[in-house]
């Protein structure tokens, strides 16, 4: 390129001020008829043209490449049916076409694999803004995407409007390797609680989609909780409906939603999904009945009212009703104590029975008791915190829960300091297991970091597991199970001590509250007991057992292929395994005994839900960018060419990459348009001249 540039010697308003007075001088000279005036004008013009120095500038400028994007889509929704074969002959052919241009650089990238398991759907223009962060926008031809249509970051206005701003400058063109009128079908959770109460149901809302039928038309659906139990059922096609699903247990309620496959339809990978709800019982209800009134009494009240999940009902016996001391009836109490509505008529509402050191004295007759072992048998749960009066003629074990209790007392009771500590069982049971100064049970000398208790109750135990022992490895926390209910027996009224930190303390609180929800039949306190979870990738499995022995665990994954694992015995009663997670989906564990099932992210994720090619989700974007949406199927693709930046960049049959003709500046020539020597000629010339025309 050339052009002429100015460096002028003096300042420029001081050679504008020059030309004026230049041309008043001439001008004056003109109007006066001067000889040689005109002739004097060419030493004032070399003069002024001296003065402002022009240059002749050249630029020698090396043309810079234009860039073009192409996006490959590679989710999982590609590999359906010619897809992925279009896929690779299309990217040929824009290869082949895009490469021989010597001002074009083809940036291919290839996106849409998840790490999720398609959780977080296809994000094609996150990999398409990334590849032209270092582009300016000068030098952008243009993006192509190859893709199914189902991309789901320009999902929301909001995000569309972040995407669009770094590329509208340049076309946007998408090839869609799916089909015009494909079909297929798929389950949806339209919403569903993450809890539910336990033996309620739980409304979830589903919603089936199929895009052959018509609204309305009834799709059969089949519901399984758990691995197990199954249930059918039709749905309306595109209405949400719904349905309640039964909460049976407390944990994790794992329900696969499956719909009937259709007939040639795309994919049965999206017939299914899964819901999970964690069942949480209604406010547990506790019954606390003290007797003898003694120092730790308040130990299980303030540990039963400080769960806000438990509604504690505390009675205190502070007078029998065979004493006979004389009080007046006016200065007793006046409320009855509600034998029959407790023990007859309430009796199964509760969840728990507390007898705190109650002796068996005329109080409760022995037909309400007797309620009290068949609410166990039943499934209910009775915890003793025994004293002295276990040993004495007055004992419950004297009555009817005597076909309950696991232990018989011989009337003996120890009196003086004794460190409890774990059995071999209780080194196993989840409930003692794990409290906080257990595993110094593990030392030489046998005894825990924790505090001493000071009265122990001997007995001769007939069932149950001792997971504690005291003085003498005599039994001091038997847990047994009666029918299909529970009973645990205390047979220290000192644990109290512990929280009062004595000679060190312990951890009462966890141990009162581990027996408590173990009672009440909490999941994760169960002796036998299987579970899975995710951790870093791989899926966790964890078996409890009180046994040593080594049980082989059988996973089934969610596409039905079997595996065996050794999970390995890490202490307190725990087996632990893990295993690479193959797809997201329903696993099911087995060792032979228990069975649960883990429901790993969706087997219908985000990315293979809506499998149906369109061009519904990029044709505003393509609009904006001035671009065109072609469909592969038949063999053709469009052709390619290079149009002008203010020209349309696409045709029915073709797609166009605009030609930028950007350039860098490598170096400058500049060539004086005034030399000294022609200046002083120039100004001689026309001295000499005007003289000569003036002495005529």
């Amino acid at each position: 390129m050339t052009g002429i540039t100015f460096a002028p010697m003096v300042p420029v308003p001081l050679i504008l001020l020059l030309v004026v007075a230049a041309i008043g001088l001439i001008g004056y000279g003109v109007w006066r008829r001067a000889r040689g005036v005109l002739l004097r004008m060419l030493p004032i013009l070399a003069m002024l043209i001296a003065i402002s120095d022009p240059e002749l500038m050249r630029e020698n400028r090396t043309p810079l490449q234009d860039v073009a994007v192409v996006v490959v889509d590679e989710s999982a929704s590609q590999k359906l049916g010619e897809r992925s074969e279009r896929t690779v002959k299309v990217l040929e052919r824009l290869r082949e076409n895009l490469n021989g241009a010597d001002d074009l650089e083809v940036r291919v990238v290839r996106a849409g694999r998840s790490e999720t398991g398609g959780q977080d759907g296809t994000r094609l223009f996150s990999a398409l803004t990334a590849a032209m962060s270092d582009v300016p926008s000068q030098r952008l031809a243009g993006a192509i995407l190859i893709t199914d249509g189902q991309v789901h970051d320009t999902l929301t206005p909001e995000q569309a409007a972040q995407i669009q701003a770094p590329y509208l400058k340049a076309p946007l063109h998408v090839l869609l390797t799916g089909e015009k009128n494909e079909y297929d079908r798929r389950v949806r959770v339209e919403r569903a609680p993450d809890f539910g109460l336990v033996d309620k149901p739980a409304m979830v809302v589903l919603k089936v989609e199929d895009t052959a039928v018509p609204k309305g038309t009834p799709i059969s659906v089949i519901i399984g909780r758990n691995g197990g139990d199954v249930q059918s059922l039709t749905l309306p096609a595109g209405e949400a409906t719904e349905v309640p699903l039964p909460i049976e247990n407390a944990g994790a309620n794992v329900f696969e939603v499956e719909v009937a496959a259709g007939v040639n339809e795309l994919s049965e990978a999206n017939n299914r999904t899964l819901i999970t709800i964690n069942g949480v019982r209604d406010r547990l209800r506790v019954l606390l009945v003290s007797g003898q009134p003694h120092v730790g009494e308040r130990a299980w009240r303030n540990l039963l009212k400080s769960d806000p999940n438990v509604d504690l009902v505390h009675f205190t016996i502070l007078r029998p009703l065979n004493k006979d001391d004389g009080t007046p009836l006016n200065e007793l109490a006046l409320i009855t104590f509600p034998i029959r509505e407790l023990f007859e008529e309430k009796l199964n509402d509760f969840d728990l029975l507390i007898f705190d050191r109650y002796s068996q004295r005329g109080l409760v007759p022995f037909q309400f008791m007797a309620n009290v072992a068949d609410y166990v048998r039943n499934g209910g749960a009775v915890m003793l915190a025994v004293g002295t009066e276990y040993s004495d003629s007055f004992s419950l074990f004297g009555g009817p829960l005597q076909s309950i209790l696991p232990a018989e007392p011989t009337g003996r009771v120890y009196a003086g300091a004794f460190r409890p500590h774990l059995s071999a069982v209780g080194r196993r049971h989840p409930v003692t297991a794990e409290l906080a100064g257990a595993l110094a049970s593990d030392a030489e000398d046998g005894e825990p970091n924790w505090g001493r208790w000071l009265r122990q109750i001997q007995v001769r135990p007939s069932e149950g597991e001792p997971v504690m022992t005291g003085r003498e490895d005599e039994p001091l926390l038997i847990l047994d199970r009666v029918g299909e209910g529970r009973v645990a027996l205390l047979l220290s009224d000192t644990v109290w001590l512990w929280g009062k930190g004595f000679d060190g303390g312990g951890p009462q609180v966890e141990l009162l509250r581990r027996v408590a929800h173990w009672l009440m039949k909490e999941p994760e306190l169960e002796e036998e007991y299987l579970s899975a979870e995710v951790r870093g990738g791989a899926l966790v499995i964890t078996r409890r057992s009180l046994t040593e022995d080594v049980v082989p665990v059988t996973v089934t994954s969610p596409s039905g292929q079997e595996q065996t694992v050794i999970p390995e015995d890490v202490g307190t009663g725990k087996f632990t395994a893990q295993i690479p997670i193959e797809a997201p989906g329903l696993y099911q564990l087995t060792d032979g005994t228990n069975t649960t099932v883990a429901a790993i992210g969706s087997p219908n994720p985000l990315e293979t839900y809506d499998v149906v090619a369109t061009a519904d989700r990029v044709t505003p974007l393509v609009q904006a960018a001035d671009g065109g949406v072609y469909w592969l199927e038949g063999g053709t693709a469009p052709a390619v060419r290079r149009v002008a930046p203010d020209r349309i960049a696409h045709g029915s049959s073709w797609l166009g990459l605009r030609a930028n003709e950007q350039f860098v500046v490598s170096g400058v020539t500049q060539t004086p348009l005034a030399p000294i020597a022609l200046i002083l000629l120039l100004v001689m010339a026309g001295a000499m001249l005007a003289w000569w025309q003036e002495g005529k």
